[in-house]
């Protein structure tokens, strides 16, 4: 490591030095790993030292060209040698592959160890600069790309499963597009994967979209273009958004094939939707119920209080086959959902939900919800059911996204606000 920071001769032997250490570290086992990343955290931070002199330095400077010197000297003391001996790799041709595969171990145990936690952060924020959307290529995945390519489309689908090569083919027909996203240091390998529907109006079911046994559309004839899958395929890459506009891009390529296309939507689920619901209903209380709501759960439910009703049914997902309990959840479920996309955010202002921050971060407003959209175990365990509609209109995006990122404005249509009303109890 320290040879690797010495850098001893020239581009040619610095780039050898780095590839003996990936070659050593892979070489490790997983104990083996931890102690190579905990040396790393431990011996090659920031210099103290340096970095307290050089903020001297600053605030002792007495005009504008010693201060800015002196910003240059602390910028550079903060940057910690890990992270100079990190970059080396990027040089290599299977280097930034390296790194990411390397956090994509290092995530789980940097969570409860604070000294890998400092590595986890240099390579994120590593990672970070060299992934940018605008560094990224988009291409158009078809059912004639090759064989391995197509293999990793069953690996990397993480949001509706692909059951088997009708599927896959099904899901690349003539009214379907997959675009996958790559960096050209990792050229054969896909980071992001974009699923898209082209239909006419709004998708409100995802067993329909993806139903194997529906007829092709003519792709002439769509007017809207269903974004229903974003997947990331580096697990190293989580929490890297890649930019801000990464849909955008999707949507120019489609402007630009079919001008027929007048809406760009989703279809998309509510992930953090009844985690969050089941851990704070225990604590609150059911305002958001009327009187008839409260009266017609407890005659549901053997539980007695209307909350011990809605708990009961909320861990018993029988009630998606009874059409009666369906149908007095129905508002309850909705009104709650929109209040947890639209209320509900992070210490930093944003949308608590990670799926609703992706979007509205990409420039999207919250369109219409959809009731029993997705009926699978997942579907109803994540968000009971119900998917949504992320609507980008392209006069809107860059405002939507400045007003989001500003002021942490979360943008929703008219149909989404009626249900945030309050609901007084009668």
């Amino acid at each position: 490591m320290r040879a690797c920071l010495e850098a001893r001769g020239g581009e040619v032997s610095a780039r050898s030095r780095a590839a003996a250490l990936g070659h050593a570290y892979l070489a490790l086992n997983e104990t083996g790993r931890k102690r190579f990343l905990g040396v790393l955290a431990s011996e090659f931070g920031s210099d103290t030292e340096t970095v307290n002199k050089a903020i001297s330095d600053l605030q002792n400077a007495t005009n504008t060209e010693n201060r800015m010197a002196a910003e240059k000297r602390l910028r550079e003391a903060l940057e910690s040698k890990r992270a100079r001996l990190l970059t080396q790799f990027n040089a290599l041709p299977e280097g930034v592959k390296f790194l990411v595969d390397m956090r994509a171990e290092l995530i789980p145990w940097a969570r409860n160890d604070p000294f890998l936690n400092t590595v986890e952060c240099d390579l994120k924020a590593l990672l970070t600069s060299w992934f940018d959307v605008g560094f990224l290529e988009l291409k158009q995945i078809t059912w004639k790309a090759p064989a391995a390519l197509l293999e990793k489309l069953f690996g990397y689908e993480a949001v509706h499963e692909i059951t088997g090569w009708d599927d896959l083919k099904n899901r690349l027909a003539s009214d379907r597009r997959c675009f996958a996203f790559f960096h050209p240091r990792m050229p054969e390998e896909p980071l992001v994967f974009v699923w898209v529907a082209l239909v006419e109006g709004m998708a409100s079911n995802i067993h329909e979209l993806l139903d194997k046994g529906a007829p092709d559309q003519d792709e002439k004839h769509a007017d809207t273009a269903i974004f229903y899958s974003i997947s990331n395929a580096q697990a190293g890459l989580s929490g890297i958004t890649f930019g801000n506009f990464l849909i955008k891009r999707v949507v120019d390529n489609l402007s630009t094939e079919l001008d027929g296309l007048k809406k760009f939507a989703t279809l998309s689920p509510i992930p953090g939707f009844m985690p969050w619901l089941r851990s704070n209903l225990e604590n609150n209380h059911l305002e958001f119920l009327t009187i008839e709501q409260q009266e017609k759960l407890k005659r549901t439910s053997s539980k007695g209080s209307p909350k011990a009703s809605l708990i009961h049914l909320l861990y018993d997902t029988k009630w998606v086959n009874n059409a009666e309990t369906q149908s007095m959840l129905k508002p309850i479920l909705l009104r709650l959902a929109v209040h947890y996309l639209a209320n509900e955010k992070r210490n930093e202002g944003t949308a608590l939900d990670s799926v609703a921050h992706f979007h509205l971060n990409n420039g999207a407003r919250i369109e219409q919800l959809h009731w029993a959209a997705d009926l699978s175990p997942r579907g109803i365990k994540q968000s009971a059911g119900i998917m949504l509609n992320y609507l980008y209109l392209l006069k809107d995006i860059e405002v939507n996204h400045e007003s989001y990122r500003s002021g942490k404005a979360i943008m929703t249509s008219s149909d989404v606000r009626d249900l945030l009303k309050d609901q007084k109890p009668t």
